[in-house]
C-alpha cells in the first residue's frame, strides 16, 4: 500500500520536471524583418534585446576579407578591411600606403621586385662587358692572321 503511493509521487514528479525543463529552454520565435526569408550568407541575423525587453533580429553585414597582396596573397598591412562599396567613400590616402605599389603589393614583394630588376640590369651590363672583351680579343688575334678561303 505504501509502495503504490511512492510510485504515484514519482510518476507525478516526472511530468512536472519535464515541464520545468521545457519552460526554461523555450525561446521566443522571431521573424525576419526584411524581404529574404531564408538563412543565406547575405541574410545573417543576430538576436538583440530592445529597451522594451522584446527580442528582435538585427541584420549583420558581411565581414570583409580585406585587401591582399597580388603576388603572395597575404593580407596588406595598414589598409582598412571594408566591403567593396565602402571603399568608394574613402580618400585616396586611406586606400593605399605611400610606397611604390602601395595598395597592391606587400613590402616584401616590392623589395624582391626591386632586387630582381637590379640584378637583371647588372646581368645585362656584365654580358655587354664580356661581349666587348671577346670582340677585342678577336680583333687582336684576327688582325695578325689572314683568313683564307675554304
Amino acid at each position: 500500500f505504501g509502495s503504490s503511493s511512492a510510485r504515484s509521487l514519482e510518476a507525478a514528479s516526472i511530468p512536472t520536471r519535464n515541464l520545468l525543463l521545457r519552460s526554461i529552454t523555450m525561446v521566443a520565435r522571431l521573424t525576419y524583418r526584411r524581404q529574404c526569408r531564408y538563412n543565406t550568407k547575405s541574410n545573417k541575423q543576430r538576436i538583440l534585446k530592445t529597451p522594451g525587453g522584446k527580442l528582435t533580429y538585427q541584420a549583420v553585414q558581411k565581414t570583409s576579407k580585406g585587401p591582399a597582396c597580388g603576388d603572395c596573397k597575404k593580407a596588406l598591412i595598414g589598409l582598412s578591411r571594408l566591403r567593396p562599396k565602402e571603399y568608394r567613400r574613402l580618400k585616396n590616402r586611406e586606400k593605399r600606403v605611400s610606397r611604390a605599389y602601395g595598395g597592391s603589393r606587400c613590402a616584401q614583394c616590392v623589395r624582391s621586385r626591386i632586387v630582381r630588376a637590379f640584378l637583371i640590369e647588372e646581368q645585362k651590363c656584365v654580358k655587354q662587358v664580356l661581349a666587348e672583351k671577346l670582340s677585342q680579343a678577336k680583333e687582336q688575334s684576327g688582325g695578325s692572321k689572314k683568313k683564307g678561303k675554304k
